[in-house]
């Protein structure tokens, strides 16, 4: 493991002035340092993992999304038994990934880290 590379992640996360980092860099950053410290950090790989399932970016590239669900899944399994987190990110990994496979609509995080489903409307309603 490239010590320089553990030390640029930690900076680069007191740099953020949020609970979670988001996004690619954020994926680079949980994946080095759940390397290092996994129940520190894996708890948040995985919610950065379910999070970038739902990127636009891979809306056209179901193997993706179903990979990165995987890799969540594993992660948080992977969390002891007492990490108080392992319990809600395996739920929320395994809830994705049953609906990746069913082929559900997603669910967004709020901006306070609550889910919520997105919904499809495939008819306005007309008013009378």
């Amino acid at each position: 493991m490239d010590q320089d590379m553990v030390v640029l992640a930690r900076v680069r996360l007191l740099s953020v002035n949020r609970r979670v980092m988001r996004g690619a860099e954020g994926l680079w950053i949980y994946r080095l340092l759940t390397q290092v410290e996994p129940e520190a950090y894996g708890s948040k790989l995985a919610y950065v993992l379910v999070e970038a399932s739902a990127s636009p970016l891979v809306r056209e590239l179901p193997e993706r999304r179903l990979a990165l669900l995987d890799e969540a899944v594993e992660v948080a399994t992977a969390l002891a038994t007492s990490n108080p987190y392992r319990a809600k990110m395996l739920a929320r990994a395994l809830a994705a990934r049953q609906r990746e496979r069913e082929g559900r609509p997603t669910e967004r995080l709020t901006s306070d880290g609550r889910e919520r489903r997105a919904v499809l409307q495939e008819e306005p309603h007309e008013r009378v």
